[in-house]
């Protein structure tokens, strides 16, 4: 499985977990920038949460939510400003990520309004 059909796979899991929870998805992969894309952006409630989702076969180099940088996380508010630019009817928002192993079955994290 290659490290794109891994983290697909992990945005989709993420994505139906969402819906089961309640959230509305507006948007997936929505691209800003060669350098700012959110996996998913979702509505729960009257709150607008702009989710990133990392995925890994195995936690054997560590949990996915380790993988998301400042410089990652500094992309992810600017996508989150130039939506709120186009939007801007949402005055809540949140940044959440998933985490995700595959193997040896799939195990999700929600860690909810994170910030580094």
């Amino acid at each position: 499985m290659s490290n794109k059909s891994v983290g697909q796979r992990g945005e989709t899991i993420a994505a139906e977990y969402l819906l089961k929870q309640g959230y509305k998805i507006l948007e997936t992969n929505k691209r800003f920038s060669r350098f700012c894309e959110i996996d998913i952006i979702a509505l729960e409630k009257n709150t607008l949460v702009f989710i990133e989702v990392k995925t890994r076969r195995t936690n054997y180099c560590g949990e996915p939510i380790e993988a998301i940088t400042m410089s990652k996380f500094q992309n992810i508010k600017k996508g989150l400003a130039l939506f709120l630019q186009d939007n801007p009817q949402y005055k809540k928002y949140r940044i959440d990520a998933i985490s995700i192993i595959l193997e040896p079955k799939p195990d999700l994290k929600h860690f909810k309004n994170i910030y580094l």
